[in-house]
């Protein structure tokens, strides 16, 4: 059921949804949390789907707020709430209420979704695109238990995680680290098989995908090793490799799909490593409203300790030039002082002395 509701209230709001819950024959719809979805028109149909894929397994009452920017001064002046509550099959598990905010209102988007909370039920803020540098101090964000956000839809990914690390609170969370959740759990599987010690790694993937950052912070952070990232076509991770004094471990993934795990002294092992949906991401993070922290730790590690990509490196051609002239410099005598040089060098103490 749907129902339309133009320049209205958060009280009419609330009034609409236990008219059709009525109207649909369940007074009490049984909802664990609410998801409030803050993004644009544009991408409200995908994060509204998704959403309501994760709600299967979340019932939730989904608040998805769309900040309409006005075109002129006086439609900027003037503040108007439009809304739509849909209940039942239109709205997944649980209730959903489409906010359009106008004008003023949308400078206080807060005073609009509070009253509409589940009460005594823990509160979820995901920002598909656009969102704020410091999601905790958001006047939205401040709602919620949890607070996600992904640095992928982001323009400067990189840059963004050092935002992101700065300005880290308990409760955040990126949906560029929930998609490497399944690279974590097979190399830390992988690495329970073995008595060895890893001593280097090698993370590579798409250029300015955040999640080759995170995943080569988590392996730095949590084994004390450098890391170095190299650059591929993807899609997404592509391959991780760990350099142990027992031999290799490659964890290879060229399709987005099936990957294959090598071990030293082992066969090799296909195993399923596919590229997940929005859906699932979403799902996932609701599973836990702790605060996250291994992401905590693997984030405030910090970008700039990575080795740097080896794109950026240079040649072993240039190198071993660069170490030949290096090795030349040094062996070469000190070159002599020219005459002219030597005699102004000599005449000097006496100018001094005769200044005195």
């Amino acid at each position: 059921m749907k129902i339309d509701l133009t320049d209205t209230s958060s009280g009419k709001i609330n009034k609409a949804l236990v008219q059709a819950r009525r109207a649909i024959g369940t007074p009490a719809i049984g909802m664990v949390l609410t998801l409030v979805i803050v993004t644009d028109e544009e991408n409200a149909y995908d994060a509204l789907k998704a959403a309501n894929e994760a709600s299967r397994e979340h019932p939730s009452r989904k608040l998805v707020v769309i900040k309409r920017v006005s075109r002129s001064p006086r439609d900027r002046a003037q503040a108007r709430l439009d809304a739509e509550v849909r209940v039942g099959t239109a709205a997944g598990t649980g209730e959903t209420v489409v906010l359009r905010l106008y004008g003023e209102v949308i400078n206080h988007a807060q005073s609009v979704v509070l009253p509409l909370l589940l009460p005594d039920a823990p509160v979820v803020v995901w920002w598909p695109i656009d969102a704020p540098t410091d999601p905790a101090n958001d006047p939205l964000g401040a709602l919620g238990q949890r607070r996600v956000t992904d640095t992928y839809a982001a323009e400067h990914p990189i840059e963004e995680l050092k935002g992101r690390a700065a300005a880290y609170t308990p409760g955040d969370t990126d949906l560029s680290w929930t998609r490497i959740t399944p690279w974590r759990s097979m190399l830390a599987a992988a690495l329970d098989q073995i008595a060895c010690e890893v001593t280097s790694a090698e993370v590579e993937g798409e250029e300015y995908n955040p999640s080759v950052e995170l995943l080569a912070m988590w392996l730095a952070d949590r084994l004390k090793i450098p890391v170095k990232r190299s650059g591929s076509q993807g899609p997404g991770l592509t391959a991780v490799r760990l350099a142990t004094d027992c031999g290799p471990i490659v964890l290879d993934r060229a399709d987005g799909s099936l990957a294959t795990l090598s071990i030293e002294g082992q066969p090799d092992r296909a195993v399923a490593l596919k590229r997940r949906e929005t859906s699932e991401l979403i799902a996932e993070e609701l599973r836990r409203l702790d605060p996250d922290d291994t992401y905590a730790s693997a984030l405030r590690y910090g970008v700039d300790r990575l080795g740097a990509p080896a794109a950026a490196e240079k040649p072993a051609a240039d190198k071993a030039d660069e170490s030949a002239a290096q090795e030349s410099a040094a062996q070469e005598p000190p070159k002599k002082a020219a005459p002219e040089k030597a005699a102004g060098a000599a005449k000097a103490p006496a100018k001094k002395a005769a200044a005195k």
